[in-house]
């Protein structure tokens, strides 16, 4: 169904480009400036002079804090603890707040080949957004065999075997004004303790293959609306020929799931069968997991309603 793709790595160019930062000195080593981790660090203790743990492989923040007590040490101070702060391996520092550039920093930037960024949001704005582009970005990915698409806000993940019609499936979705993230494999990686994501590999991006047709491009065929980049999976839809002999939940009360690293997701098997619109089966699916989310289960009130026939009975008959 899939395998483990190692976490890669991100260039300072890619932040800055997604995190909405400004190149103050250093632009053409944005390309070649590799960020292999997600923590962002805050240096304090470094320009103290304490260098014994000092995480040099992250993208350095400054703040007021940091550079309120840069401007109490001497140019020479400064100077020292900025070279040794710049080093080969660090990706880039970033000065919050709109605040000036150190002319310190500047010096030992160009002199380690460390590019020097900056923003005018607050250090905790700029800490959250680098964080969880980097997170997103350098995560462990697992690829599946399925299609994702995203129906009233809902990410669906449509798994079976190969020729079930899980593409056709999902072009018929479209059409229906839903949205294609991705078709054939799908990139999951886990954003947070509850969250996982979904998207298409760079190569099958807006693409759909149909049998007998081929491959088509959803956005120039259905326009911009009919694709999105990424979803979160809220809910595993799994395709299964149906056979006589298979049982299936007829109830809705089956609680099934997958687990991708550490999270649990629902998942629905449907039969399918000839006749069966099988797009309209999993737009009613993903409507009533909404509605299960929410606090309505038409299994319950089925149940209810089938006891309270059973007490009008048993008291009629009582009655006679």
């Amino acid at each position: 169904m899939g395998g483990i793709n190692l976490a890669g790595s991100v260039t300072v160019a890619d932040l800055v480009k997604n995190t909405r930062l400004d190149v103050y000195h250093g632009a053409k080593l944005l390309a070649d400036k590799e960020i292999t981790t997600s923590d962002i660090s805050r240096p304090g203790l470094a320009l103290t002079g304490y260098f014994n743990y000092y995480p040099r492989e992250r993208v350095q923040l400054l703040g007021k804090t940091e550079t309120a007590y840069s401007k109490n040490m001497s140019h020479d101070e400064r100077l020292m603890i900025f070279r040794k702060m710049c080093q080969l391996t660090t990706p880039a520092f970033v000065i919050s707040t709109g605040l000036p550039v150190p002319a310190e920093l500047v010096q030992a930037g160009e002199e380690n080949g460390v590019p020097i960024l900056g923003t005018k949001m607050t250090s905790s704005r700029v800490l959250s957004n680098m964080t969880n582009y980097l997170e997103g970005k350098l995560a462990e990915r697992q690829s599946v065999h399925g299609v994702l698409v995203d129906i009233y806000g809902l990410g669906v993940l449509i798994t079976g075997d190969s020729g079930v019609g899980k593409s056709e499936t999902a072009l018929e979705l479209v059409k229906r004004g839903h949205r294609l993230i991705a078709d054939d494999r799908v990139d999951v990686y886990q954003q947070d303790e509850q969250t996982l994501v979904g998207e298409a590999p760079k190569i099958l991006n807006h693409l759909l293959e149909i049998r007998g047709i081929g491959i088509i491009d959803v956005m120039n065929l259905f326009g911009a609306g009919a694709v999105r980049q990424d979803t979160d999976i809220d809910l595993i839809v799994h395709l299964e020929n149906w056979t006589p002999d298979k049982q299936f939940d007829r109830l809705g009360n089956g609680e099934q799931s997958r687990k991708f690293f550490d999270v649990e997701v629902p998942q629905i098997s449907i039969p399918v069968k000839t006749g069966r619109n099988l797009a309209i089966i999993i737009e009613a699916a993903a409507m009533n997991f909404r509605a299960e989310s929410m606090g309505y289960d038409a299994t319950k009130v089925f149940d209810d309603n089938l006891n309270s026939l059973i007490k009008e009975n048993s008291a009629h008959d009582a009655h006679k």
